[in-house]
């Protein structure tokens, strides 16, 4: 890996290098989508089953396009058994994490004024699920439990299927397991137009969340208005910050974790230690040599690979808010204090043994981040994405006459006269 002295100069240039992954540069892609996006809201399922034979290969139709229990049956035999009992052990521990972040309505009372604060889930909720080169039964859990623990009362799945017809297994099982009411075989940009407008087989929706690829993610972005989404999520990225107390081995191993998953995924270690930089650069060579997704991960180091030796903590800590990564991990010799100086992380890892994978699987926070410096304004995805709030007003007469002189003064301040009617005719006879 490429090693630099941090400095204002480096940090400007890996700044300007990450912006190039950003779901926003992918303009050239967008009157595709906004074809694909308008055909099915014009034509319904008739589009979706057209580009499920075109892009998919499918013969989909009203009679097949939802999974059924036979098909879910099926899919529990082909899953491994082993597979299953963790799918089982990380769904305890995400609903656990989950179920900490529910509200509670609230209410207060005083000299005649109720204000409060109604809490109510969202009726039905659609989650994207991504077919294709990989499976990814970990963002089912993700993107469904969330859902189910804010009650959520219908909660739908749409995910590719095989020529066949057939969805991965350890989807259905997944799905299954998190409580998925209704899972159908679409994918692409088609299913974010089916569950934004609804069709004749999908439901409209009232959210959609899950990740996709560029064309999944340019449609979340159109609909956007019509439904509420969770993000427009760009490549992952991992920001390793250490000290020369850091396992080099261990560093290396979590840096390329990410960099596997894409060649646009980005993977930085910032360090105090110029020694822990190079024995860091010559462990990540010894892994992608042996790595089943070398080449992958090699153009991703290539292209969005750094590591950075700052001149001090400070200095690092600095450079790390600026950069705002999706996956942090801290493996210093105090990380808990650093921690605290941390502003800007979509997920913080802290000790040698808290690896990032832990929370792509299994430790329970939820491994849904924002990406591409986002985690500067943006949450990792929660119960609250899946909850709406009503605010709640009730002023008895007495309490109305105390003010509403005042609330009328600042209504006309508006020219707004209409405002201060609705105030002043309540009190005909003070006015008189």
């Amino acid at each position: 890996m490429r090693i630099l002295e941090l400095n204002q100069d480096t940090l400007t240039e890996l700044s300007q290098n990450l912006l190039k992954r950003s779901p926003n540069s992918y303009a050239e892609y967008e009157s595709v989508v906004a074809e694909i996006i308008e055909n099915v809201r014009s034509n319904g399922d008739e589009a979706v089953f057209g580009y499920t034979k075109k892009f998919d290969k499918a013969d989909i139709n009203k009679d097949n396009i939802l999974v059924t229990e036979d098909e879910i049956k099926e899919a529990y035999q082909l899953v491994d058994e082993k597979l299953l009992t963790v799918i089982r052990k990380a769904l305890v521990n995400i609903r656990k994490y989950h179920e900490k972040q529910l509200q509670n309505s609230w209410f207060t009372s005083e000299d005649g004024i109720i204000l409060g604060q109604k809490v109510t889930p969202m009726g039905i909720a659609g989650v994207y699920v991504p077919g294709g080169k990989a499976v990814y039964p970990s963002s089912v859990l993700m993107n469904v439990l969330p859902a189910k623990t804010a009650g959520v009362s219908r909660v739908i799945m749409c995910t590719p299927c095989d020529a066949n017809g057939k969805v991965y297994p350890s989807t259905l099982v997944a799905a299954k397991e998190a409580g998925v009411d209704e899972i159908y075989k679409v994918g692409g940009a088609q299913a974010i137009a089916a569950m934004a407008f609804g069709t004749e087989s999908i439901p409209k929706v009232d959210k959609i969340v899950g990740p996709g690829n560029i064309f999944v993610a340019l449609a979340k972005k159109a609909v956007f208005g019509h439904v509420s989404i969770d993000s427009i999520a760009g490549p992952s990225e991992i920001l390793v910050l250490a000290d020369e107390t850091a396992n080099p081995r261990f560093v290396a191993a979590d840096l390329l974790s990410q960099a596997e998953h894409d060649e646009m995924a980005s993977a930085i270690l910032i360090t105090t230690s110029q020694e822990l930089a190079q024995k860091v650069s010559e462990e990540v060579d010894k892994f992608v040599a042996v790595l089943s997704r070398k080449e992958i991960i090699q153009k991703s180091l290539d292209q969005y690979g750094y590591i950075l030796v700052a001149a001090d903590m400070n200095l690092a800590i600095e450079a790390a808010n600026i950069i705002a990564s999706e996956h942090m991990e801290i493996i210093t010799r105090d990380p808990f204090t650093v921690m605290t100086k941390i502003k800007n992380a979509g997920a913080i890892f802290l000790g040698d043994y808290s690896s990032e994978p832990l929370g792509d699987y299994f430790a329970g926070p939820n491994h849904v981040l924002p990406t591409n410096g986002t985690a500067k304004f943006f949450s990792p995805l929660s119960v609250d994405d899946f909850i709406k709030k009503s605010s709640i007003i009730s002023y008895s007469r007495e309490a109305l006459e105390a003010v509403y002189q005042d609330v009328a003064a600042f209504a006309e301040c508006e020219q707004l006269t209409a405002h201060a009617n609705s105030i002043k005719v309540r009190f005909e006879d003070k006015e008189s």
